[in-house]
C-alpha cells in the first residue's frame, strides 16, 4: 500500500466521474480518477448525442467522453486504470482495494460506477450496440422516425421504452417471453391501450441482424406456446423461428448498478443496489450517502433519469459537497493542531 493518502478518488468515468473531476480539479483537490474495466461508462456504446447542452449539431458518445478526460486533466485531475473491488469505509482514511491488489487510500471518495444495461445474449448484440440497438429510448428514439422498432421485456422499463419510442416509431413491438407483463397495472394499461404499440407474447430474441454500416436491418424470433422459447429449444422441444425486418431495437430488462464493490460498508443502497443520497439539514438534495467522506453521482443513484445531462450535473454537486467536506476537514486539523499544548506549556 502506498504511503500517499489522497484527498479524493473518483471511482468512475463516464460523464458523472469526468464532470465531477473537472470541478475537483479546478478547485486544486488533485483528484485521483479510477477508469475502471470500460473507460467512459455506457456513453462509449452510443454512436451520437444529439442532446446534450452546447452541440447543435449532436457529438459522438466516445468524443464526448474524450473531450471530458482531456478537460479534467488540463485542470490537473490524475487518471489511473482500476477498479474497485472491496472498500473499507470505517476509518479515516477509507481504504480502497482495488482489482491488481493495490490498496488506495483517500480522505473523500465519489463514487460514479454507474449502472450497466441487462443485456439479452442474442447473438449480433456485441457488433450492434449503438448502430440500431439500444438500451435508452429517451436517448436513441429519435434516430428512428417513420421506423418499425421492437422492444425486448415485460416490466415497467420496457413499457416505459414503448411508449417513448410511439412518439417517433411507425410501429412498436413490445417482445416478452411470457403471456403476461410484469410490468406494473397502470403501465401494462397504457401500453395496451396505446394503438402504435403491439405485443409478441412467449416470444424472444434470438439474433440481431445488420452491420455497423447499415445498422440494424431485422430480428430472428423464437416462440413457444408455453413461453421461455429459448429455454423449450435447450430442452430439445420444437419452436418456432420468424425473421422479422425491423430498423431498431431496444432492451428494456433494466439496468444493475455497479455497486457490489461497496458490500459490508455503511453506504445505504435501495433493493435494487442503487445509492441513497443524504438531503441537507433544510430538506435540499445533496450528494452524500450515509458514510461521511463518500459521495455518489450519475447513474449509481439514478434509476430513473440515466441521461448524460443529469449524469454531469450531479457529478458537479458530488465534487462540491466533497470540496466542502474537505475543507471542513482541514478546519478541524487546523484547530486541533492550535488547541494541542505546545513544549514549554
Amino acid at each position: 500500500m502506498s504511503g500517499q493518502t489522497h484527498d479524493l478518488v473518483i471511482a468512475g468515468s463516464g460523464v458523472a466521474g469526468l464532470s465531477a473531476a473537472v470541478y475537483a480539479a479546478r478547485a486544486d483537490l488533485d483528484p485521483l480518477v479510477l477508469e475502471g474495466d470500460e473507460p467512459g461508462g455506457q456513453l462509449t456504446l452510443t454512436t451520437d448525442v444529439e442532446n446534450f447542452l452546447g452541440f447543435p449539431e449532436g457529438i459522438g458518445g466516445m468524443e464526448l467522453i474524450q473531450r471530458g478526460k482531456e478537460q479534467a486533466e488540463q485542470f490537473g485531475a490524475n487518471f489511473q486504470h482500476g477498479t474497485i473491488e472491496a472498500a473499507d469505509l470505517d476509518g479515516r482514511p477509507h481504504e480502497l482495494e482495488l482489482s491488481n491488489g493495490e490498496v488506495l487510500r483517500t480522505n473523500a471518495l465519489i463514487v460514479a460506477t454507474g449502472a450497466s444495461a441487462r443485456w439479452v445474449g442474442a447473438d449480433g448484440e456485441e457488433e450492434l450496440m449503438g448502430y440500431g440497438l439500444s438500451t435508452c429510448a429517451t436517448c436513441d428514439g429519435a434516430f428512428h422516425r417513420g421506423d418499425d422498432v421492437l422492444v425486448i421485456g415485460g416490466g415497467d422499463s420496457a413499457m416505459e421504452e414503448a411508449l417513448f419510442l410511439t412518439k417517433f416509431a411507425d410501429s412498436v413491438t413490445v417482445v416478452h417471453r411470457r403471456d403476461e407483463l410484469r410490468a406494473s397495472e397502470i403501465m401494462a394499461d397504457r401500453a395496451r391501450e396505446n394503438e402504435t404499440i403491439e405485443f409478441r407474447w412467449n416470444t424472444e430474441l434470438a439474433e440481431i441482424h445488420g452491420s455497423q454500416d447499415t445498422g440494424v436491418t431485422g430480428a430472428t424470433l423464437l416462440s413457444h406456446p408455453e413461453g421461455h422459447p429459448t429455454e423449450k429449444a435447450a430442452q430439445g422441444r420444437e419452436v418456432e423461428t420468424e425473421r422479422v425486418d425491423v430498423s431498431g431495437i431496444f432492451y428494456g430488462i433494466g439496468h444493475t448498478p455497479n455497486t457490489g464493490f461497496l458490500d459490508g460498508t455503511g453506504v445505504e443502497r435501495d433493493d435494487e443496489g442503487y445509492l441513497r443520497t443524504r438531503s441537507s439539514d433544510d430538506g435540499r438534495p445533496t450528494a452524500e450517502t450515509t458514510v461521511e467522506g463518500v459521495f455518489a453521482a450519475g447513474d449509481v443513484a439514478d434509476p430513473r433519469y440515466r441521461q448524460a445531462i443529469t449524469a454531469a450535473g450531479t457529478g458537479s454537486m458530488a465534487a462540491l459537497d466533497a470540496e466542502e467536506y474537505l475543507d471542513a476537514l482541514d478546519t478541524q486539523a487546523t484547530q486541533s493542531v492550535e488547541a494541542s499544548p505546545t513544549l514549554g506549556d
